[in-house]
């Protein structure tokens, strides 16, 4: 008798997490963050991936369905832009890819930081990434936040754009909490990104995690992987507490942290990001995986003893 073959990393795709809407789209639950194909460390730090193999990992993603991807124009070192390898890999664009860029941090073509965009720069920002894309509009736009008190007036630079059509959805990103109400008396906000991860805090931000989910808004952690790795890529330091869930699931301390934060509420999203096709396999698989409620109790007290 015929019977289904069992489920294997290799076979597992990204609508094993579910989906959600994201906008006027639906995307899985799973997605894919492009910063980690510049270099193996952020932006022009490290030594990049080869470009073949950038561009192999982004297709391999839509083949395992990812369709929501995370990028920004200053996502560059001296050898690789993400933007260019997203359209490089998967232009002409499938119908149900949403690709979602950030925009507020300056870098010049050297790539040294330079001072935070100002409102008025704002559109030089969308613009550069949407001729970098190829694009004639945004799915969606975060304004990352640098450090400014108040974002009232940048992101409603972000809302003209998008009443003129340069931009369908809006997000925020590395905010607090009062900065979500800000925004949302400016225009709609879909979508919440925050460093967020087991083990990790930042002030604030699980209040957001609450109010997104309360209110309907996709929260999208980055780092969930890395832990206190942050940028520079995930951590090596795993409490024990985790490493026996992991081996209870056959499977990696970080599809453990990636499973847990898809835990937190059905808006959440996940954008891991890699340059190895293997981890790319790992981290999608990691969707399907379902901690008991035990496991999740134990994995709690793991990031809450991390306060």
């Amino acid at each position: 008798m015929w019977q289904t073959p069992p489920m294997t990393p290799e076979t597992i795709t990204a609508d094993a997490a579910g989906s959600r809407r994201l906008g006027d789209l639906t995307v899985h639950r799973i997605g894919f963050g492009t910063m980690r194909l510049t270099g193996s460390a952020p932006f022009d730090l490290g030594t990049p991936s080869d470009r073949g193999r950038s561009i192999a990992v982004l297709r391999r993603a839509i083949d395992l369905g990812v369709n929501h991807i995370d990028t920004a124009a200053f996502y560059f070192s001296a050898l690789r832009s993400a933007n260019e390898l997203v359209n490089s890999a998967l232009a002409p664009y499938p119908d149900d890819l949403l690709i979602a860029t950030k925009v507020g941090p300056f870098r010049d073509h050297a790539g040294r930081w330079g001072t935070p965009a100002r409102p008025e720069d704002l559109r030089g920002h969308v613009e550069e990434n949407l001729r970098q894309l190829g694009r004639d509009h945004l799915d969606l736009v975060h304004l990352r936040r640098m450090r400014q008190d108040s974002i009232a007036e940048h992101f409603g630079a972000l809302a003209e754009l998008r009443q003129a059509g340069l931009i369908r959805h809006l997000g925020i990103s590395d905010v607090e909490p009062r900065h979500l109400a800000e925004a949302q008396d400016i225009a709609p906000v879909v979508s919440v990104q925050n460093r967020f991860g087991l083990g990790h805090h930042s002030p604030g931000t699980e209040e957001l995690l609450r109010t997104c989910g309360e209110q309907g808004i996709a929260f999208v952690p980055f780092f969930a992987i890395a832990g206190e790795g942050g940028a520079h890529g995930a951590t090596s330091a795993h409490d024990e507490e985790l490493r026996a869930v992991a081996h209870a699931h056959r499977t990696t301390p970080a599809a453990i942290r990636l499973a847990w934060t898809l835990a937190q509420g059905r808006h959440v999203l996940a954008i891991p990001g890699t340059g190895n096709p293997e981890h790319l396999t790992e981290n999608v698989a990691a969707g399907a995986l379902r901690l008991t409620e035990d496991e999740l109790t134990r994995l709690d007290a793991v990031h809450r003893k991390a306060v």
